[in-house]
């Protein structure tokens, strides 16, 4: 009996077949190249090397998908929802400050926000002079809401457990450099600069200011008043010899500053008699001793400036004739008013 032969398939038939699982591979090679470049190409608009986005707590993960279109930051809003879903964004939504790079990719954002890893926000104190500087320097810049740090500045009982008053409240800001998470609150900010203020009040600095007769508030309260007196580092201690001189003689400072600050107004060049008639706790010819605090956030210059105060017998000082920027001092009225009275002339001649 002759045996079946078997059939051979046609060389176009195999050639087709192969054309067809070179293009299936193709195909599904394409589809991965396009997911890949989908999830890890890059989803940035054109901008600089970086842009900060901004999330305010309580943002949903709507409100983020807004802002991130709103903002410029990504081209494609598709792909973001569709790698945000995947990587399970949607419900761990988080508030902070976050850079973000050109270039980076949807799973490189997403990865990001859902981190919570933010970029730090260096906030730098610098002189203010009232408690609405001072919000606006931080409210400013962080997310802290303003009302509610200013209704912290003006809580007696809330001030208390830090040993502040309303008035003393100031001498907790100490002039520095300062690091927050941009979503730090309004008394998680207050807390921080205020627990870093205790740490600058070490045994040495606190020994320091007793041996003046002075509390480490008293200290600040004078020299936030020599700090507007001079920009002078060399002579601030000088300075301070005076004012701690006439308080400890039980004078009144006379300070032209504290004038400034009980009327609020700080471009005035001359203190007149009108000026110095102002009643106010913080008008040193009117009161005697320290105002009640502090008249503006004096810088740590000022404060060591106080706290190494020399033994001197200068009761006077006034500015030098020659507009240096420097004084000249006296341990006498007479010398003083020769002083004052070469520096008077020198501005009359200048029209001030």
């Amino acid at each position: 009996m002759a045996k079946k032969s078997k059939a051979k398939k046609s060389p176009a038939k195999n050639l087709w077949i192969k054309r067809l699982l070179v293009a299936a591979a193709a195909i599904l090679a394409g589809l991965l190249v396009y997911v890949v470049y989908y999830v890890f190409g890059p989803n940035t608009k054109a901008f600089g090397d970086s842009k900060f986005f901004y999330i305010r707590t309580g943002s949903t993960y709507g409100t983020v998908l807004e802002g991130l279109e709103e903002q410029g930051i990504i081209r494609s809003k598709l792909s973001f929802e569709v790698v945000a879903t995947q990587l399970g964004y949607r419900d761990r939504v988080k508030a902070g400050k976050y850079k973000i790079s050109r270039g980076m990719s949807n799973f490189e954002i997403v990865k990001l926000l859902r981190s919570g890893h933010q970029t730090p926000v260096n906030l730098t104190i610098t002189k203010l002079r009232t408690k609405q500087d001072l919000v606006r320097k931080i409210c400013s810049n962080l997310e802290a809401d303003s009302a509610t740090f200013r209704a912290l500045l003006s809580d007696q009982v809330y001030l208390r457990q830090f040993g502040l008053d309303t008035n003393t409240v100031m001498s907790a800001f100490l002039p520095n450099s300062y690091q927050f998470y941009w979503n730090t609150t309004a008394e998680n900010a207050f807390k921080k600069i205020e627990k870093e203020s205790d740490a600058f009040w070490n045994d040495t600095r606190k020994a320091a200011a007793q041996r003046l007769g002075l509390t480490p508030t008293q200290v600040v309260i004078l020299a936030s008043i020599v700090d507007e007196e001079t920009n002078k580092n060399d002579e601030k201690p000088l300075i301070s010899s005076v004012y701690l001189n006439r308080f400890r003689k039980g004078m009144r400072l006379q300070a032209d500053p504290t004038v400034k600050f009980a009327l609020q107004d700080f471009s005035i060049r001359r203190i007149r008699e009108g000026h110095i008639a102002f009643e106010s706790p913080y008008n040193t010819y009117q009161v005697t001793g320290l105002p009640p605090g502090p008249i503006c956030t004096p810088s740590i210059k000022s404060i060591e400036a106080v706290l190494n105060t020399p033994e001197t017998d200068y009761i006077y000082f006034c500015a030098k004739a020659d507009f240096s920027g420097y004084h000249a001092f006296a341990a006498s009225y007479a010398e003083h008013m020769k002083n004052a009275h070469a520096f008077h002339q020198a501005l009359n001649a200048r029209g001030i």
